[in-house]
């Protein structure tokens, strides 16, 4: 099955449309689809009108901000129920600190020499309440200070740069319960991500702590994920009995390492999540 269940719309920090994304999607011959913009479900109902059109078949999700050992984590939900209110709830609460947050980057990166990214940023954001790295990383690159947005990251967003700026996000337990409510499966999102800034008896005991709190999958296969990585979370599914999730994280053509529906598949002796979806 080619599916691709982790990607990003304009409701979050994606550069297309809910429908233009399924679209793409359908083109590039995708027959699972789940859009999981970050800490929103604004772009479900659309998506799922388009899937339908198409012949998709759609998931709901939705990727969950935490904050594990101040290390910002995050974990998709798939198969949520896009009313629940306990998790409408939670992810409005998360949403509430992006903007006081966009606020303190503008004024690390005005004390570097970069004045104006806050108006800058906010052309960039179609929805203002999910203001985010992405926004401001797209706009340094319109403006030509760097030629591309993994280098505007990597000079200026990514954790010990100038502009960037920590956000006490959900806690781990609180988010796998939220999923959980709302009748989806929670999956640890890229972990090759979190690697370098947690030990590795923090990152076993991460996997421990999000077992425990009820998760039950893990991205195995990710746009972030070099082929190595990818064995390594294998393995991971295989040794903790998780189920094995695939998914391109895709935001934009040209800025995200793998298009929407393009990932590698999974190796076949992993128990695929959607074997619990559909």
């Amino acid at each position: 099955m080619n599916a691709d269940l982790h990607c990003h719309s304009v409701v979050s920090d994606g550069c297309l449309e809910p429908a233009t994304l399924v679209r793409r999607a359908h083109i590039n011959g995708i027959s699972l689809f789940s859009l999981t913009d970050h800490d929103e479900l604004g772009g479900t109902a659309e998506a799922a009108r388009e899937a339908a059109a198409l012949g998709v078949r759609f998931v709901p999700g939705v990727e969950i901000s935490v904050t594990y050992r101040d290390v910002a984590v995050h974990v998709v939900g798939l198969g949520v129920d896009p009313e629940n209110p306990a998790l409408q709830a939670g992810l409005e609460r998360v949403r509430a600190g992006r903007e006081e947050r966009a606020r303190r980057m503008a004024d690390a990166l005005a004390r570097v020499g970069l004045g104006g990214a806050l108006a800058g940023a906010r052309r960039f954001a179609r929805n203002p309440s999910m203001i985010g790295r992405a926004h401001f990383a797209r706009h340094l690159v319109a403006s030509g200070v760097m030629p591309d947005v993994r280098t505007v990251f990597n000079h200026y967003l990514s954790h010990g740069k100038p502009g960037f700026v920590p956000l006490r996000w959900a806690d781990l337990e609180e988010a796998v319960d939220w999923i959980r409510g709302a009748g989806g499966i929670a999956v640890m999102a890229h972990p090759a991500r979190y690697c370098q800034r947690l030990s590795t008896a923090a990152f076993d005991l991460l996997f421990d702590v999000f077992m425990a709190a009820g998760g039950e999958a893990v991205e195995v296969v990710a746009g972030a994920h070099s082929p190595e990585e990818a064995g390594r979370f294998a393995t991971v599914a295989r040794r903790r009995g998780l189920l094995a999730s695939v998914g391109s994280d895709f935001h934009e053509e040209g800025e995200s390492p793998v298009d929407v529906g393009r990932c590698n598949p999974l190796p076949p002796d992993l128990e695929p999540v959607w074997s619990r979806l559909v």
